[in-house]
């Protein structure tokens, strides 16, 4: 089935050597653009939808926003179900698509929808925002000098910092945690608000009237024109106690006149906190779902170093992360390098010891970086990401198993006289399929090739049907759907790859390797740890064939046991799993909207009850 492949490779080996090499040079660009993920995406794309209304009970919420957003984005294709909250003055809803929709379609769609079938009192108009359960890539703590305060820290963080971030590409949202939201306070007395015959109306409609700057025309100097303009934006206290409210017998009445005006803050629902700091202002950076972490993740620190660089920031306050991950990511591919460097060298060095020859070990061996390459390449060319569970999860001894059975054949027929290799020769010559067997010398057809390319055609079909039954046996994988579809259909795809690349490298690469290093005559001889095991194997194969009964009653006992094994190990490595990667996070809702209500004893309770539940 391989045979116009096998005859090409030995007959132009100079071109398979050269291939090779540019091979394993594309293999490494390849894995340098390779994105690599720590682990895969295993939900599908969501969708949450919000509405406010302030003043509202979560009832009327609920009837006349969450009810009309349900039945408006239902028609939406590709939609596998919907979910709502109401709360007081909010509606959510999550709409969960089903898994293979783009992202892009299910975002089009779903805002086509809310605007076509969605009308919300008042015109309010609904925010779509994206959810993705591994998009959070960057944490980050805002610091300043301690004069500095959280409140300012806080509005650096929501007027510079995020939207410098939200400008960097591939970035969904950046979320705020802890700090103080600054706002400016008018207490009224109501007596004097009575008394210079002012309503709460009206101060609240000329504050905001007042909150503008106007343009006015030019006034032409010389040749010049100078622009007008009347500035009347709020830039302190001072200005809003400034502002003009009425007259009254042709005296001005300000808004200092009739209230108090005062910098303070929104009152808190909770605190956010870092180590031993219960008072932090922090951000979580939230990726794009179609975007990779690697590229994002190098973009954010940019994006941060020239924050702290550039002199946007005032003096003293810098942007400091503490979780990025790209550190997960390196782990994950230093675990994957490890485990594959690993596994290479343990192939190598079981494959001399059974096969007893170190040329043989070294062409066997060779196809796993050929298989790796492979996969890889079929990876960055398809798009698709790796991850510990994809690429680690590769099986070495499947990749070289049909490299092995060819090399075995390859001693068998090298290690005959030359009587049995001229007989093997035209016996295959006399075939209507070994047409190259008929080859002499001057068509490039030495004995020593015709007889690689005989060993190679006489196993074709049972390395091909051996990989095809490999394969077969991920079919389960394949056909997966949900979140074992997610998680599963990666390492699946990754296998078959390596699978195919070995078994191209098998008919293509290894007999070129064979015919260049190994020996002309060969002995194929048992080495000694071959010949202990067939001391202990052969007398324990013999009571078997001789206690059948009894052999048989031992497997089906076997077989029964391993049930209670798995239980016992399973339990115990999910016990380790929690205790060794697990931590905890306490977020408690106060009891009310006081500011003492969220305090240090809060948290530790709350972290105390965690920690005993772990």
């Amino acid at each position: 089935m391989f045979r116009g492949l096998i005859a090409f490779a030995l007959t132009r080996r100079s071109i398979v050597i050269l291939a090779l090499l540019a091979f394993v040079g594309a293999g490494l660009v390849a894995y340098g653009r390779l994105n690599i993920e720590a682990y895969p995406n295993p939900a599908p794309v969501i969708l949450e939808i919000t509405a406010q209304a302030p003043g509202l009970s979560a009832e009327e919420m609920e009837r006349s926003y969450t009810r009309p957003m349900e039945v408006g984005l239902a028609t939406t294709p590709g939609v596998d179900n919907i979910r709502s909250t109401s709360f007081y003055g909010l509606s959510f809803v999550r709409v969960t698509f089903k898994y293979g929709v783009d992202y892009y379609f299910a975002l089009a769609q779903a805002a086509l929808n809310l605007q076509q079938n969605v009308t919300l009192p008042n015109n309010v108009q609904p925010q779509i925002q994206a959810s993705s359960l591994v998009g959070e890539i960057y944490r980050y703590q805002i610091v300043g000098p301690p004069h500095f305060g959280l409140t300012n820290l806080r509005t650096l963080q929501d007027w510079v910092v995020t939207r410098r971030l939200l400008s960097v590409p591939g970035i969904a949202q950046v979320v705020t945690w802890g700090g103080t939201t600054k706002e400016y306070d008018v207490d009224v007395d109501l007596n004097k608000l009575q008394g210079y015959g002012i309503t709460l109306p009206q101060l609240i409609t000329a504050i905001g009237n007042a909150n503008t700057n106007v343009g006015g025309r030019t006034i032409n100097i010389g040749q010049q024109s100078v622009n007008i303009r009347g500035v009347g934006l709020i830039k302190d206290v001072d200005d809003i106690g400034d502002i003009v409210l009425s007259q009254s017998n042709g005296t001005p009445v300000l808004v200092k006149d009739l209230a108090k005006v005062s910098i303070d803050a929104v009152p808190r629902l909770g605190k956010g906190g870092r180590d031993d700091q219960d008072d932090v202002v922090t951000g979580i950076v939230v990726m794009n779902r179609t975007e990779q972490t690697n590229d994002v993740v190098n973009r954010v620190k940019a994006a941060v170093d020239k924050l702290n660089h550039d002199g946007t920031l005032p003096p003293g306050v810098q942007v400091v992360p503490f979780y990025d991950r790209s550190s997960l990511v390196e782990v994950t591919t230093h675990t994957v390098l490890h485990n594959l460097l690993f596994g290479c060298l343990l192939v190598f060095f079981i494959q001399w010891i059974f096969l007893g020859d170190l040329r043989s070990a070294i062409i066997v061996s060779a196809n796993i970086p050929i298989a790796l390459f492979f996969s890889i390449i079929m990876l960055v060319l398809l798009g698709d990401s790796a991850n510990l569970l994809s690429v680690g999860a590769v099986d070495f001894g499947i990749i070289v198993d049909s490299a092995v059975i060819l090399i075995e054949n390859i001693f068998r027929n090298f290690q005959k006289n030359h009587d049995e290799r001229q007989e093997l020769l035209h016996e295959q010559a006399q075939s209507n399929h070994a047409m190259y067997a008929r080859g002499n010398a001057a068509h490039g057809w030495t004995e020593r090739l015709r007889l690689l390319y005989l060993s190679a055609i006489q196993v074709d079909r049972a390395v091909l049907f051996s990989s095809a039954i490999t394969v077969a046996a991920f079919i389960p994988l394949f056909t997966m759907q949900g979140v074992e579809g997610q998680i599963f259909n990666p390492m699946a795809r990754t296998y078959a790859y390596a699978l195919s690349g070995a078994l191209l490298a098998t008919f293509s690469v290894t007999p070129v390797l064979a015919s260049l290093l190994l020996p002309r005559h060969v002995n194929e001889a048992e080495t000694l740890f071959v010949r202990g095991i067939r001391r202990v194997y052969s007398p324990v194969l013999r009571w078997a064939l001789e206690k059948r009964k009894a052999t048989v009653a031992i497997g089906v006992a076997f077989c029964s046991s391993p049930d209670c094994c798995c239980r016992i190990s399973e339990a115990s490595f999910c016990r380790r799993w929690k205790k060794a990667t697990c931590g905890y996070a306490p977020a408690c809702r106060p009891r009310s909207r006081s500011r003492p209500a969220w305090t240090r004893s809060t948290a530790c309770a709350a972290s105390s009850r965690i920690t005993r539940k772990w």
